[in-house]
């Protein structure tokens, strides 16, 4: 039996040596992608020795065992990273003898010398789990240890010889059918994207005592195991990695860098919006004569403070001072009636303080009134019911800001422009009706 572990400790080497190709990059399925991105089933066949012993020991009928020829087959199902399921076949011989003397001198088995066991068929469902996998840090390992254990029926025929050289068939022209249970461990190689090489050991223990043909210490079951070597194809889709030596640890690392990478990215493009913006906001601010009009709109730079300036930046025409008393301004009825012309004509976009630009013609007579008559405008601003009190109060308060802003690029004197917002709290009808609500939506307009 010792001849058997090295072979599966010289083995493992030896392949390892031969499939470099095992860590290059190949195609790795995402973390929770699903099943479908990896190629599940394989099949594989195997060769390798027989024997009428285990690895954990106990007694056997026979006194010596002896190593045979095996072959098998399976058909795998990768359901997890770490458990699949495999349907294993297998055929061989398994021989044993009383060769072996016992420590008084005696034989165990007088009635026969040795036993010959053909293996005709076997089948197991086994389940098979990853325990171990080498060069885990890499997107696909370049190994893995494995420990399987399931059930199965075998069905062999067993000839003991005499110590005078007769054969007897344990159960002439028949099978014995028994169930067993399959115990093994091995440890597989990725050769490629498509084959896989597998040295494996495992114990089989049959429930009953007829496979060596001999029932020596009843009710002792009979055991036996098989050393392997194999090669495992995997089914499917080339361009799919398989589901066995995928390692979701490394590439959710991998996918968490990208993501960093990408985040960074978008941190610096809003840092770079957020300065430009900063830099308009600097320049729309500059007042550089201090007349209350920006540079950006003020077509009369360094006008002196004391003078009073209209919405372009440019001075106001002084009162002639010769001219005793001052002047006296008349609003008439046509006035008003301009006035409430803008009023009913004045829109917003929905829920903002926009200007919808069908209200600018009637805006820009209530600006050139204005400038004309030197007027005073009081605007107040107020809103329905609907929303709260401080988004209300905020929304009246920048419409009636936005209506002064554009009669003052209309060149009116921003100084005479008072904007005044008063939300939901002085409605003019009821808010209980679509109609009501629409009439409380509005900008009132008071010239003096």
């Amino acid at each position: 039996m010792k001849w058997v572990f090295s072979m599966l400790t010289v083995l493992p080497l030896a392949g390892l040596a031969q499939t470099p190709q095992a860590t290059d990059p190949a195609p790795a399925g995402k973390v929770f992608g699903g099943s479908q991105q990896f190629r599940t089933f394989s099949i594989g066949v195997n060769a390798g020795v027989l024997m009428p012993v285990v690895a954990t020991g106990g007694s056997n009928d026979f006194t010596k065992w002896q190593v045979n020829y095996g072959y098998g087959a399976n058909v795998k199902w990768q359901i997890l990273h770490f458990l699949g399921l495999r349907a294993d076949f297998m055929g061989g011989k398994v021989k044993g003898d009383n060769s072996r003397k016992l420590g008084d001198g005696s034989d165990p088995n007088r009635q026969y010398q040795s036993f010959e066991t053909t293996l005709k068929w076997s089948g197991s469902l086994n389940a098979v789990f990853n325990v171990a996998s080498i060069n885990w840090l890499h997107k696909q390992g370049a190994a893995q240890l494995y420990l399987s254990v399931g059930g199965g029926l075998a069905g062999y025929s067993p000839e003991m010889t005499t110590p005078g050289g007769v054969t007897t068939e344990y159960k002439p022209s028949g099978t014995l059918k028994e169930f067993y249970v399959p115990v093994g461990a091995g440890i597989k190689f990725r050769l490629s994207d498509i084959t896989n090489l597998d040295l494996g050991y495992t114990m089989h223990y049959v429930d009953g005592d007829n496979f060596d043909g001999y029932n020596y210490n009843s009710p002792t079951k009979d055991k036996f195991s098989y050393a392997h070597v194999g090669i495992e194809f995997a089914l499917g889709n080339r361009a799919k990695p398989q589901l066995q030596w995928h390692n979701a640890p490394a590439v959710m690392y991998d996918d968490l860098v990208a993501q960093k990478d990408q985040l960074k990215l978008e941190l610096d493009a809003q840092k770079e919006s957020n300065a430009k913006l900063a830099a308009s906001v600097e320049k729309l601010q500059a007042d550089s004569d201090g007349d209350g009009v920006s540079d950006l709109f003020d077509k009369c730079p360094n006008t002196p403070k004391t003078d009073k300036v209209d919405g372009s930046g440019c001075p106001l025409p002084k009162p002639d001072t010769a001219k005793p008393g001052p002047v006296q301004v008349i609003i008439t009825e046509d006035d008003r009636r301009l006035v409430r012309d803008a009023i009913a004509n004045l829109e917003f976009a929905t829920g903002k303080s926009d200007i919808k630009p069908a209200s600018y013609p009637s805006l820009n007579r209530v600006a050139d009134l204005l400038k004309r008559k030197n007027l005073s405008l009081k605007l107040a601003g107020h809103t329905d019911n609907v929303g709260n009190d401080a988004s209300n109060m905020r929304l009246s308060k920048d419409r009636a800001e936005s209506v002064k802003a554009y009669l003052v690029s209309q060149g009116a004197n921003p100084s005479r422009i008072e904007a005044t917002g008063y939300g939901e709290t002085q409605p003019i009808a009821s808010n209980k009706t679509a109609a009501g609500r629409q009439k409380n939506r509005r900008v009132e307009f008071t010239i003096y």
